[in-house]
């Protein structure tokens, strides 16, 4: 019994030790890449959205900022696609379905808020967390880029990730105005 017991363990610590070697780097690039997919279908998703939460906003300062951050989007996936090219891989999307239900809380509020201050806030809200998403993403993928060595694409990450991060800053930012406009009437 004891040599069946040892060469279970031997076997064992023989799969894990082949394992640690390069399965994980290729896993890692793995997941590099699919996150890297996952955010240039959800980017894609989004600037598709914004032109209608644009529409739908109330306040103007909020409306100029969904068009500015549509722009901004644009840039994204330009930049994304440069990232594909860095890797030497052909631009492709794999579907966000986290994205794809934050865009729908910000279709929810349009359809379930008349307009005005109190839909800019719901609106507000959900952009927020979009750009939440948006940040933990790109600062996942810079630090594996890192990792990899990846200095250009680390770059072009960074880039995305202070505009994000800037977005919600300006939501925070017109949100004060919007949430006292939309308590005092």
């Amino acid at each position: 019994m004891k040599n069946e017991s040892t060469s279970k363990t031997t076997s064992r610590t023989t799969s894990k030790s082949a394992s640690n070697g390069s399965g994980h780097k290729e896993n890692l690039s793995k997941i590099f890449e699919d996150t890297l997919k996952d955010i240039y279908w959800a980017e894609k998703h989004l600037s598709k959205a914004l032109p209608k939460m644009s529409k739908a906003a109330y306040d103007e300062q909020l409306s100029a900022a969904f068009d500015n951050h549509l722009k901004e989007t644009e840039g994204h996936i330009e930049r994304l696609e440069q990232v594909f090219e860095q890797l030497g891989k052909k631009a492709q999307a794999k579907k966000c379905p986290a994205m794809e239900g934050l865009v729908e809380e910000g279709k929810e509020a349009i359809e379930e808020y008349d307009k005005g201050y109190a839909r800019d806030a719901a609106l507000i809200i959900a952009a927020q967390k979009v750009e939440h998403y948006e940040i933990a993403a790109y600062g996942s993928l810079k630090a594996h880029a890192k990792m990899m060595g990846e200095d250009e694409i680390v770059s072009l990450l960074e880039q995305t990730e202070q505009e994000e991060g800037n977005a919600d800053k300006k939501l925070t930012q017109i949100s004060k105005t919007v949430n006292e406009q939309a308590y005092s009437a």
